[in-house]
């Protein structure tokens, strides 16, 4: 099958373009290398086109959606911090660059879009699980671009021969996830940090809690997105492992995996952060078939040697408490 991955050189992007090519799909990838690299693709063999370009440039998605039957939408500009600094330049790649997409899948005759939605749109409601049908309350420029392009999904999956399934996104982690960036997600910051003798910073009291969501769990959701019944088109779900965990809880499993006992050090909440994230993952069963098949602690066992095989040189020793072995 021919398809499109948006944003495919990024972290999860590239985990995806992984999948499809060792199954056998022929994958063109468009990624403007803002937040990807092309060295996460540096070992698939077989891959389509990567084409370094902008989601937003009509003419650059044109060619590359031409004669393909699935397009994966993960082209974004991340971060909770990066859209309260500068909204007019997020809101152009996520809302503009979405519109663009759906523009070219639909005039291609593409079969159905997979979009990659953010569970960061529910914003900081109290009620636990957060599922689908509670209403929206994004607290941050990003969230409200990423809600924006939900409706652009369903609107178009109403109007047009387009199928389209949103898929909202927890907390996804993994490896070839970037630790160097100024907007690090929490468990690459993590783990980088503790691996180098540091300890891990927490903004606020490490007891907001997150449905952390392992790389390979979103891949398979958006495999199974790809290649549901017409029953999940115009549909928006969640995507995660339907559990929490503190990121007290989390730094005590990263001590674990590393045999060390680092404690964080603490600093002011985050603008635009949300206290407690935890997912409904019934509506995702019933219309795609998904069921994550990684914890968070296989993850984390799955992610930790990643990051350890980049740095060769730094290695914790039992006991350790903010120190580094050598």
């Amino acid at each position: 099958m021919n398809v499109l991955v948006t944003g495919g050189a990024g972290f999860i992007g590239s985990n995806l373009v992984k999948s499809l090519v060792a199954s056998g799909d022929r994958v063109r990838v468009l990624d403007d290398l803002s937040t990807g690299y092309v060295s996460n693709l540096d070992d698939v063999t077989g891959m389509g086109d990567l084409v370094v370009g902008d989601v937003c440039d009509p003419s650059v998605v044109r060619g590359l959606v031409a004669g393909a039957e699935v397009v994966y939408h993960l082209a974004a500009l991340p971060s909770v911090s990066r859209s309260i600094a500068n909204p007019i330049r997020v809101n152009h790649v996520n809302v503009d660059g979405t519109v663009n997409v759906l523009v070219a899948a639909r005039d291609a005759g593409v079969r159905r879009l997979v979009y990659a939605s953010s569970s960061s749109v529910y914003g900081n409601a109290a009620t636990l699980p957060k599922h689908e049908d509670m209403a929206p309350a994004p607290r941050s420029p990003y969230a409200a671009s990423k809600l924006a392009g939900e409706m652009y999904c369903r609107s178009f999956a109403a109007v047009y021969p387009l199928e389209t399934v949103c898929l909202r996104f927890f907390n996804v982690f993994g490896p070839w996830q970037d630790p160097t960036s100024q907007y690090a997600a929490v468990i690459p910051s993590f783990i980088t940090r503790m691996m180098t003798g540091e300890p891990p910073v927490v903004f606020g009291d490490g007891t907001q809690s997150r449905d952390f969501t392992f790389v390979g769990n979103a891949i398979q959701a958006c495999i199974l997105a790809a290649s549901a019944g017409p029953q999940s088109s115009g549909e928006v779900m969640n995507a995660a492992c339907g559990k929490r965990i503190t990121l007290l809880q989390l730094i005590a499993e990263l001590n674990d995996l590393l045999e060390a006992d680092f404690r964080p050090t603490f600093g002011p909440p985050r603008d635009g952060d949300v206290d407690h994230s935890l997912a409904s993952i019934d509506r995702a069963k019933r219309l795609i078939g998904y069921a994550p098949w990684m914890s968070v602690r296989q993850g984390l066992a799955a992610t930790v040697p990643w990051y350890a095989a980049r740095a060769p040189t730094v290695r914790v020793a039992a006991g350790a408490r903010g120190g580094m072995v050598e």
